[in-house]
């Protein structure tokens, strides 16, 4: 007995060939594939996710089709798997497929990469990674938030463009200041605050004060929160400096007395730093995923130039230890990131 079922299994095999064949292929394959996405930068961990899901549905669909079996019944596992993957995305099209299509209409939109500052709703912080169905962003108190794609495709996002953004700041004060003395002050403050180009902008004669609004272009939009921060030290400061008092909105000037409320300025205390750079402190992980992008498209781009390159030419050397340098430094960003 046990050697007629051997007989049968050795019969049976070289059919079984092509199916384990195929199931081999595709455990090698995500095997490789969820290896190198802990690795991933930016672009990469998006088309890994897609060509897993390429080689789960494959596998799925080449099965029936290399095992040894009748057509009719062959015909029905077909319908059985296209049944099963119909009901699949069926349920799951709220928020698996919702999310995955929102996914390919970001990425086909590129509005915002990793590093890039951008504000959905009430939610502010630096992209850190951009997945199939969801996007990670690391907010002003460095904590990480995942926010669904289908969130972001669904309500405005705004990015903060990477080659620069406007830094504003707005101020109430009386109607007994003179205008042009509050502007003069205020760009001088922008300018102190290291803004080019700054203005001003009058925003409301209000009841009881003036709105004003001081804008300048910041080229470093890395350092966008510690920028208006000093904007506002240095707004008080040059205000304080001419005797202009700072109130609120609905501030009534009805003092029975005549003291104004102007801190008196510290000079012990006056341009101490703590040293701390608060933007590398909070938005670490986003910065170092953009870092790893910049990175590997340099690498790319050499790469392409070396390859163009004759063996002969004095530049290769150069360039091939540009590229080596530039590979070890990506390792070194990607292994600090690993948790």
């Amino acid at each position: 007995m046990l050697e007629s079922m051997w007989q049968g299994v050795v019969q049976v095999m070289p059919a079984l060939v092509p199916s384990l064949a195929l199931l081999t292929a595709a455990v090698l394959a995500l095997h490789w594939l969820g290896r190198r996405s802990k690795a991933s930068v930016h672009g990469q961990r998006f088309r890994d996710q897609l060509v897993v899901a390429a080689v789960i549905l494959a596998t799925l669909v080449g099965l029936p089709l290399t095992l040894p079996l009748e057509n009719s019944v062959r015909g029905q596992l077909l319908t059985v798997l296209g049944l099963l993957l119909t009901a699949i995305v069926t349920l799951s099209s709220p928020t698996i497929a919702a999310n995955a299509m929102a996914g390919f209409m970001l990425r086909s939109l590129k509005n915002f990469s990793p590093g890039d500052f951008i504000r959905v709703g009430d939610h502010f912080g630096r992209v850190t990674e951009q997945d199939l169905f969801h996007t990670e962003i690391q907010m002003e108190d460095r904590n990480l938030l995942t926010l669904p794609n289908l969130y972001l495709a669904t309500n405005p996002v705004k990015v903060v463009h990477a080659d620069g953004t406007i830094v504003s700041a707005e101020i109430s004060l009386g109607y007994d200041v003179d205008h042009q003395l509050v502007e003069a002050l205020l760009l001088q403050a922008a300018t102190d605050a290291e803004l080019q180009e700054p203005f001003v902008h009058v925003m409301a004669l209000g009841d009881f004060a003036i709105s004003y609004r001081v804008s300048g272009f910041l080229q470093q939009v890395r350092q966008i929160l510690s920028s208006r921060s000093l904007l506002h030290k240095k707004m008080m400061d040059r205000l304080h400096e001419q005797g202009v008092e700072i109130v609120s909105p609905s501030f009534m000037n009805q003092r029975q007395v005549s003291t104004a409320m102007i801190p008196e300025r510290s000079f012990m205390i006056a341009g101490r730093s703590s040293g701390v750079d608060p933007e590398e402190l909070i938005f670490d992980k986003a910065e170092r995923a953009q870092q790893i992008q910049e990175l590997q498209s340099n690498y790319e781009e050499l790469k392409q130039e070396v390859a163009a390159l004759d063996e002969e030419d004095p530049q290769m050397a150069r360039k091939k230890r540009r590229l080596k340098a530039i590979k070890r430094a990506l390792q070194m960003l990607q292994s600090n990131g690993e948790p």
